[in-house]
């Protein structure tokens, strides 16, 4: 991928986040650190050509499957469906409010939504039911989820963690999204989680990290999962909480939307600028 794509993506990354802050300070609700965090992760998997998807097709039979399994974050999600036609646009304009179809969470309501997650742990329990599915049927579709470090602490996900391993499910992808900051403040201050890598390893997971920020390596990382065969793999990319909006970043009470003033509205609008 040449550098001129690659500013596109960057570009790409900067909508996204510009659009989702957006949302976010329209209904002063929501998650704003974990859905940023996921940014990069998120274009990389659409606009990089590495999830499969349809146009204006949201239940089409072959697409692959996406699980964000920290559903609080789910929203990053609903501009990218919108753009690529799975919804009007104008859809985004009532994200949050009174009877519409955009939740603050995710769920199977929404076109393009394949799993109702906010109950934390469940997503790849989930993820593994799909790509079992997909092996037992012999269709191509992979799963994709991210899951959020907070959800290590849950013992279904090491439960599901041995399942897909026993299954050999390489048709299965888990996406980290390694921020350090759930809700109570540093995972390593709360719950010591490292050495992360070497504990997906021994439960028979290809493991690897990636910056979670560089659409450039994690594009190659999921191109590279594709020669590893009889694994499920797990990319563990290291982001920042509320990345691209200073005063968020490495914010754990970003977890949560937090009163704002003009001037920092206009901060973080200045911030996301895209590049001409």
């Amino acid at each position: 991928m040449n550098n001129s794509n690659i500013k596109d993506l960057e570009n790409k990354c900067k909508w996204l986040r510009r659009t989702c802050f957006e949302m976010l300070l329209s209904v002063k609700s929501g998650h704003p650190g974990s859905t940023l965090s996921q940014i990069e992760i998120l274009v990389s998997l659409y606009y990089g050509e590495i999830i499969k998807y349809f146009k204006n097709e949201p239940f089409h039979p072959d697409k692959d499957k996406i699980i964000i399994s920290k559903g609080h974050a789910a929203m990053g999600l609903y501009p990218i469906f919108a753009d690529i036609g799975y919804f009007n646009k104008k859809e985004l304009e009532n994200f949050g409010k009174k009877d519409s179809m955009l939740k603050l969470f995710g769920n199977i309501s929404i076109p393009g939504i394949d799993c109702t997650s906010g109950s934390l742990g469940h997503g790849l329990g989930v993820g593994c039911g799909f790509a079992l599915s997909a092996k037992k049927r012999n269709k191509k579709n992979k799963t994709y989820i991210i899951l959020s470090e907070g959800e290590m602490y849950e013992g279904s996900v090491w439960e599901s963690a041995l399942f897909a391993s026993h299954h050999s499910l390489d048709n299965l992808i888990v996406i980290l999204d390694r921020n350090r900051n759930i809700i109570l403040g540093d995972t390593e201050e709360c719950l010591a989680l490292e050495p992360i890598k070497e504990k997906w390893s021994s439960f028979g997971f290809h493991a690897d990290e990636v910056d979670g920020h560089s659409v450039a390596d994690l594009i190659d990382k999921f191109n590279k999962f594709n020669d590893i065969n009889n694994k499920p793999k797990i990319l563990i990319a290291n982001t920042t909480k509320g990345k691209g909006i200073s005063f968020m970043e490495n914010k754990a009470n970003w977890h949560y939307w937090n009163p704002i003033s003009d001037e920092l509205i206009n901060k973080a609008r200045s911030e996301l600028k895209i590049d001409e």
